[in-house]
């Protein structure tokens, strides 16, 4: 193929990518229109992002058996529940547990989960059981919201990601978030929450 037509080809995925009800799709997978408007418990710790995701899932176990998978997570814990190796391509030592580890179930506000490769760790801001749990990075530039509520034995699981780019970055990095870091981001949530329902369901993973 000539530059010209690998160019326009860009142009054109980039346009698919970006525009509005695709964007919109891959930022709030799973979660309906009320739960990617509603305010969350964390949302005040960094209140205009720059990007924001809200992704949901629903579990067929109550939140007390979902809860302890949440608070095994991080590198050197229970992993992540999503794809390791990418994972581990950043130097995030993310090992997928597949089962309870009793020796991380205690996890309080203050505590600092380390990212890997020295990046800033990420401290707990909120930590209520069985409802909410919130990470925020100690550079403040990322507040990762948990929230549980039951429905009728279920539980209803909604994610949801607000990050700064900080007033350093380019128009090119910029630009770049949107089009690979915020699709990109739905291909490793998804599986995340993939896998938390179904290790608090008790189904194989895979």
């Amino acid at each position: 193929m000539s530059r010209t037509a690998w160019f326009g080809g860009g142009l054109a995925l980039a346009a698919a990518v970006y525009a509005p009800a695709l964007r919109r799709w891959y930022l709030t997978w799973g979660a309906t229109a009320e739960e990617a408007e509603a305010t969350l418990p964390g949302d005040e710790l960094l209140p205009e992002p720059d990007m924001l995701s809200t992704r949901a899932v629903t579990i067929d176990a109550p939140p007390e058996r979902v809860w302890p998978w949440l608070v095994q997570m991080g590198s050197g814990r229970g992993g992540a529940y999503t794809y390791d190796w990418i994972e581990n391509l950043f130097g995030l030592g993310m090992h997928s547990a597949d089962r309870i580890l009793p020796e991380f179930q205690q996890l309080a506000v203050g505590d600092v989960l380390p990212m890997g490769n020295g990046g800033p760790g990420m401290r707990v801001a909120i930590c209520d059981p069985e409802r909410t749990l919130v990470f925020r990075s100690e550079d403040g530039r990322w507040v990762w919201i948990f929230s549980l509520a039951e429905r009728s034995g279920r539980t209803r699981l909604i994610s949801r990601n607000r990050i700064a780019e900080g007033a350093a970055a380019s128009a090119a990095r910029k630009l770049a978030d949107r089009l690979i870091m915020e699709p990109g981001s739905l291909v490793m949530e998804r599986k995340m929450l993939i896998g938390i329902r179904d290790r608090a369901q008790g189904t194989p993973v895979g």
